[in-house]
C-alpha cells in the first residue's frame, strides 16, 4: 500500500487538489490516454520472510492458523490469498478506506475495485489470470470474496469478503446468520448403527443418500456417523430452503460454512431436489461428507456425481421405549412409556414429544402420567391430515360403549391388532413381501345409529390416537383420475400423523366393480383398484363405516382384517342405552319409567341419544328435572323424524302425553 501510494503520488500533478476524486479535468484525461502505469515496486522481502518464519513457528507450536487452513481448504495459491487480505482490509482496520478512495480515485468508493486488488497482488488486469481469480477461481466458488456493482466494467467493480469469512478468520466459530431460517436441531439421539456410514465416509464417500422408514432416522445415523469421522454436522432443512427468496445462493453460504467449520451437510427431506436441481449442485460442489435424507427412491438427475445410497432401519417399539425413558429421564414407570408404544415416531420425534409431555406435566402440577405422553406424542402430528378430514379428540370410552358382548369382542380386537400390529407384522414379519404394510383394516357394518362411530371413536380413545374422519364431499370427483388423487393425498396425510382414519358411509367409495360396459364402468374399477393396492401399502389403522355391507366388493373384504357387525340393540340393550345417554348431570324425575321405553320403542342408539338430547332441552325449559311426559315427547318427535307412525298400542298409558305433545 504504501509503495502504490508513493508511486501515485509521484505522478500526481495536483496532490493537494481539494475536489480529488470528484471529476476529472483535462489533464487527467490527457493521463489516462497517455499509456499504461509503472509496476509497483518489489515487496520488502525481508519483512514478509519474517511474518512466515514467525507463523511457522506458532504452527510447528499447535497453533492452528486460520488463514493458512482456509488457503488449504479452499485451495488458494498465495496470489489468492493475497487478493483476499486486500479484499478484507479495511475491514478489519479502518484506515485503509481512506487509502483505498485515494487509489480509487474516488472518495465515495471505500473498498478495493477489481483493478486495484489486482494490482496490489501483482497481477495484470488486462489478462485472462486476473479475469479467472476473481470470476471462477477458488475465491469465487468458495464464496469467500464477492464482486459488487454488477454495472459497473469488470476492473471498476469492488471486491468485497463476507462478513461471515472475515469473522472466521478473526476468531468467531458462529454460523453464519443467514442460514438461521433453515437451520435445523443438531441434538444427538442415541439410536441405531451408524456403523455403515462411518465405514463409507472412512472410504471417502462425498455423496451418500439415506432412505429412511416412518421410524427410522437417518439424520441421527448421518449426525454420529460424522462425529466419528472427526465432523460436526451442520443440518439444513430442504423445504425451508426452498421457500427462501434465492435457494441457490443460500445453498452456497452453507456449503462454505460447511468448509470453514469441518463440518459435514445434513440435509433433507430429498423430496425437494427434482423441483430444485441447483440447490444440491452448490451443496455438493466440494469434496466434503454430503448426506441427503429422505424416505423416496433416489432420483439419479439429481446429483451428475456418483450417489451410495444406504436404506435405514426402523426402529422397534423397544427401541422407541428406550428413547422415551432416555428422554423423560429415569424414575419413569412402565405403564406411562407403554402409553406411547402404538405412535409410530421418528427418534428425534420421540425427544420433541417427550419436551412437549414434560411442559405439559409441568403445567399440570408437575407430576408426568401416561396423558401428559400421549399429548407429548400427539403434538408430533402433522396438520396436512387437517386440510382432507375432519379432526375428532376422541372423549369416549369402553365403559360408554353398549353393545353386545361378541361385538365388543371384536372391537377389543381391533384394539390390539393396532397396538401390537408393528410387532406382529414388522418385527415378527407375519406379512412378508409385496411391499405391504403393517397398517390394520376393519370393516364396521350395520344400520345407521347402530354405534359404528362411536366404537371406532372409542378405539381411538383407547389407543390415544385422534381420529380423522374422512368427508366423502373431498374425494369425490366427477372428473377422471381426480377421486384416486384426492383418496392418495388422504393416504400420503395420514402416513404422517398417529391417527385412526374413518371412512364413514364406505360403500360410495369402496363399491362392487362391476362389468365393464363402457368407460363409466372402467374408471370405476380403475378407482377400486386403485384402493385395493393402497389399502395394503397403508401403515395405520383404518376403519370402514357402511350401512350397506352387502355393497362392498369383496376383494376388500379379503383384504380387511376383522369385520364387525353392528344389530340393532335388543331389549336390555335399549335399557342401558337410555340410562347411558341421559346422563348423569340432570336430574331424573322418579316416574321415569326407562324399562317401559326400552320395552316398548324398538330404536337403534342413535335414535335414543337424539331422542335423550331433545328431552333435556325440554326439560331445560321445564324445572330442569327430566320427567317421563319430556321423553315421550322426544321419541314423540324422534317418530315423525323417522317417518314411522305413532300407535296407541305403542305408547301404551302414556298415550295422553303424545296427543298433548305440539
Amino acid at each position: 500500500m504504501r509503495a502504490l501510494v508513493r508511486l501515485r503520488r509521484a505522478g500526481d500533478p495536483a496532490p493537494d487538489d481539494p475536489f480529488r476524486g470528484l471529476y476529472l479535468d483535462d489533464a487527467a484525461v490527457d493521463r489516462l490516454l497517455a499509456g499504461s502505469r509503472p509496476g509497483l515496486p518489489d515487496q520488502d522481502s525481508e519483512r514478509a520472510a519474517a511474518v512466515e518464519a514467525a507463523a511457522d513457528a506458532a504452527e510447528e507450536a499447535g497453533v492452528a492458523l486460520r488463514l493458512r487452513d482456509l488457503a488449504a481448504v479452499f485451495g488458494l495459491d498465495e496470489v489468492d490469498v493475497e487478493l483476499l487480505l486486500v479484499a478484507m482490509a479495511a475491514d478489519v482496520d479502518p484506515r485503509f478506506e481512506g487509502l483505498f478512495g485515494y487509489l480509487n480515485d474516488d472518495v465515495s468508493r471505500r473498498r478495493p475495485s477489481a483493478a486495484l486488488a489486482l494490482e496490489l497482488a501483482g497481477v495484470p488486469l488486462g489478462t485472462p489470470e486476473g479475469h479467472a481469480r476473481l470470476l471462477h477461481g477458488p475465491l469465487v466458488t468458495g464464496s469467500l470474496v464477492e464482486l459488487e456493482d454488477p454495472d459497473r466494467p469488470f476492473g471498476g467493480r469492488a471486491v468485497r469478503v463476507p462478513d461471515r469469512v472475515v469473522a472466521h478468520l478473526l476468531g468467531d466459530d458462529a454460523v453464519d446468520a443467514a442460514l438461521a431460517p433453515v437451520l435445523m436441531d443438531g441434538t444427538d439421539v442415541p439410536w441405531g448403527d451408524p456403523a455403515p456410514l462411518t465405514r463409507a465416509l472412512e472410504a471417502d464417500a462425498v455423496l451418500v443418500y439415506l432412505r429412511e422408514p416412518p421410524t427410522g432416522s437417518g439424520r441421527a445415523l448421518a449426525a454420529e456417523a460424522l462425529r466419528l469421522t472427526g465432523h460436526r454436522a451442520l443440518h439444513l432443512d430442504l423445504r425451508m430452503l426452498a421457500r427462501q427468496p434465492d435457494p441457490g445462493r443460500l445453498a452456497r453460504v452453507a456449503a462454505r460454512e460447511a468448509r470453514l467449520s469441518g463440518a459435514g451437510l445434513v440435509v433433507g427431506p430429498a423430496a425437494v431436489l427434482p423441483d430444485h436441481p441447483q440447490v444440491l449442485r452448490h451443496l455438493a460442489a466440494e469434496p466434503r461428507p454430503l448426506v441427503v435424507v429422505g424416505d423416496r427412491p433416489w432420483d439419479p438427475a439429481c446429483a451428475p456425481q456418483p450417489v451410495l445410497q444406504l436404506r435405514v432401519p426402523e426402529s422397534t417399539t423397544a427401541e422407541r421405549r428406550e428413547m422415551w425413558r432416555f428422554a423423560l429421564g429415569g424414575g419413569v414407570g412402565g405403564d406411562v412409556l407403554a402409553a406411547a408404544d402404538q405412535f409410530r415416531l421418528r427418534p428425534e420425534d420421540v425427544l420433541r414429544a417427550a419436551r412437549s409431555a414434560r411442559l405439559q406435566a409441568a403445567a399440570d402440577g408437575g407430576r408426568l402420567t401416561a396423558t401428559h405422553v400421549i399429548r407429548g406424542a400427539r403434538s408430533e402430528n402433522g396438520a396436512a391430515l387437517d386440510r382432507l378430514a375432519r379432526r375428532v379428540d376422541p372423549a369416549v370410552t369402553w365403559a360408554d360403549l353398549v353393545v353386545p358382548p361378541p361385538v365388543l369382542r371384536s372391537l377389543e380386537e381391533v384394539a390390539l391388532r393396532a397396538r401390537h400390529r408393528e410387532r406382529v407384522l414388522g418385527e415378527w414379519r407375519m406379512r412378508p413381501g409385496g411391499g405391504r404394510g403393517i397398517g390394520v383394516a376393519a370393516l364396521f357394518a350395520g344400520d345407521s345409529g347402530t354405534g359404528k362411530t362411536m366404537a371406532t371413536e372409542v378405539i381411538a380413545h383407547d389407543l390415544g390416537l385422534e381420529l380423522y374422519v374422512v368427508d366423502l364431499a373431498t374425494v369425490v370427483d366427477k372428473y377422471v383420475g381426480e377421486t384416486e388423487k384426492n383418496l392418495e393425498r388422504i393416504f400420503t396425510a395420514a402416513a404422517g400423523v398417529n391417527a385412526v382414519l374413518l371412512f364413514d358411509e364406505a360403500d360410495a367409495v369402496f363399491g362392487k366393480r362391476s362389468e365393464v360396459k363402457d368407460a363409466h364402468d372402467r374408471y370405476a374399477n380403475v378407482e377400486s383398484a386403485y384402493l385395493l393396492q393402497r389399502m395394503e401399502s397403508f401403515d395405520g389403522l383404518i376403519i370402514l363405516a357402511t350401512n350397506l355391507r352387502a355393497n362392498i366388493d369383496d376383494a376388500f373384504t379379503r383384504r380387511l382384517d376383522i369385520a364387525v357387525d353392528f344389530p340393532l340393540p335388543d331389549e336390555a340393550g335399549r335399557r342401558a342405552l337410555w340410562d347411558a345417554c341421559l346422563g348423569r348431570a340432570v336430574r331424573r324425575d322418579p316416574d321415569l319409567d326407562l324399562e317401559f321405553l326400552a320395552r316398548a320403542f324398538e330404536l337403534a342408539g342413535g335414535s335414543i341419544r337424539a331422542a335423550s338430547v331433545t328431552a333435556a332441552y325440554l326439560a331445560a325449559a321445564d324445572a330442569g328435572v327430566i320427567a317421563m311426559a319430556h321423553v315421550i315427547g322426544a321419541v314423540h318427535r324422534e317418530y315423525r323424524k323417522l317417518g314411522r307412525l305413532c300407535l296407541e298400542s305403542e305408547f301404551g298409558p302414556y298415550w295422553s302425553l303424545v296427543q298433548e305433545a305440539p
